[in-house]
């Protein structure tokens, strides 16, 4: 039997990641409870003081199909490369010819760029395989491939 899951990522700022993430991937932010308008009215109800409003965010799937992902607020440093990371896959895969898949992957890391990523390499090992490996606005790698 499987088990749903859910993506957790520790970062500095939840709201700013999950924002990015939903524009990355398709995702949109997590609605807030039902009888709620916003996020804000919720935790406003609740009694969350406000410094705490961006402790945490979430993305879903629009279709209902891909994981949860969690954003949640963590004051220590990233302390290297991640040991987990996700990969966007633009271009169609190993039956579209190399050189097209690697324009695929240019026009995505080209839009990512513009919405706060930075690319930092590419992998090309002469065996088929391609990808760019980006970092997010908190610098945690990323690969389109």
């Amino acid at each position: 039997m499987a088990f749903k899951v859910q993506v957790v990522f520790d970062c500095r700022d939840p709201e700013s990641l999950s924002k990015f993430y939903a524009e990355a991937i398709g995702y949109r932010l997590q609605e807030p409870p039902s009888g709620y308008a916003s996020w804000e009215g919720w935790l406003r109800d609740h009694h969350i003081p406000e410094s705490e409003w961006n402790s945490a965010s979430a993305i879903v799937d629009p279709e209902g199909r891909g994981p949860r992902i969690y954003f949640q607020r963590m004051d220590t440093p990233k302390p290297g490369k991640n040991r987990l990371h996700i990969d966007i896959n633009a271009s169609g895969g190993m039956k579209v010819p190399l050189d097209e898949r690697k324009r695929q992957v240019a026009i995505e890391a080209a839009r990512l760029v513009r919405i706060g990523a930075v690319k930092d390499h590419e992998v090309d090992e002469g065996t088929g395989e391609y990808c760019v490996v980006m970092l997010d606005p908190e610098g945690n790698e990323f690969c389109i491939q």
